[in-house]
């Protein structure tokens, strides 16, 4: 006999198929990978319904999975405009996603606000906007998808930096990390000559400052490492336009609009 499932459980499916599985979503939820099962297997049960292909890689979803998940979209925005209206006392979180480079150059130059509080989220998740996974995200293309508004902020240009014109080789990205551009193009034209390795664009710029060897940069962030000096011009191939990208009704929140008209100023100010 199917039962009306609770409100709550249903966000944890929708926090379960957007992650993919039952990590991410504990991470997200902060309930146990072992609790989340349950609840699943219980949701099943109560809908009478096959919501997952449960398999080594993750929770992948079922038709039936997928059409409830769409009938579901608004479920999460929903459930956070109500926290917010029972927490107004409190400054409402604007999350962001961005590349690593970026947020940190972000967060050294975002005042603080009583209007909006920063909550930055790895874009490695890339996650939704459209489904208020996130608020705002900078992007380094233009969004076609005609639910989201963009403006443009700045050209964003990429040089090698070292210690100085003597430092030798290059630091990379592992294998095993994700594999922005700047990796993938360090590894095409110079993967024959890497010294070192790390699992974060930070820890190559830590490498680079101990001499390790030379490192591709964004030349916004390098601004930041007065330590290290350029030693080429810019890199053609990995120069691109930035993007501030927004959900084109969430927008309008009086704590995303502030967000987003503060982040432009920050990034137009700044340039490459």
């Amino acid at each position: 006999m199917k039962r009306t499932p609770a409100i709550d459980d249903l966000v944890l499916f929708v926090q379960v198929a957007q992650a993919g599985g039952l990590a991410g979503a504990a991470r997200d939820s902060g309930i146990s990978t072992p609790t989340l099962s349950r609840k699943m297997q219980t949701l099943e049960q109560d809908l009478g319904r096959h919501l997952f292909l449960r398999g080594p890689r993750g929770y992948g979803l079922t038709a039936e999975g997928r059409a409830l998940l769409a009938d579901l979209a608004d479920l999460i925005p929903l459930k956070t405009r109500l926290s917010q209206l029972l927490q107004q006392d409190q400054t409402p979180e604007v999350r962001i996603t961005a590349g690593s480079w970026t947020a940190a150059f972000l967060a050294r130059r975002i005042p603080v606000r009583d209007t909006w509080a920063p909550a930055f989220v790895e874009a490695t998740a890339r996650l939704d906007i459209a489904r208020r996974g996130a608020d705002i995200g900078i992007r380094n293309q233009r969004p076609d998808q005609p639910w989201l508004a963009a403006r443009r902020t700045r050209q964003i240009s990429y040089r090698l930096y070292a210690r100085s014109y003597d430092v030798e080789g290059y630091v990379a990205l592992s294998r095993d990390a994700a594999q922005p551009p700047s990796a993938r193009w360090l590894r095409d034209h110079h993967g024959d000559d890497i010294r070192a390795t790390a699992g974060s664009v930070r820890l190559l710029a830590d490498l680079a400052l101990a001499g390790a060897g030379r490192v591709v940069l964004p030349c916004f962030a390098a601004a930041d490492l007065p330590d290290l000096h350029p030693v080429s011009d810019p890199i053609t191939d990995l120069g691109h336009e930035e993007w501030l990208v927004s959900h084109h009704e969430a927008r309008h929140d009086p704590p995303v609009r502030a967000a987003l008209d503060q982040i432009a100023t920050i990034l137009t100010k700044t340039g490459t």
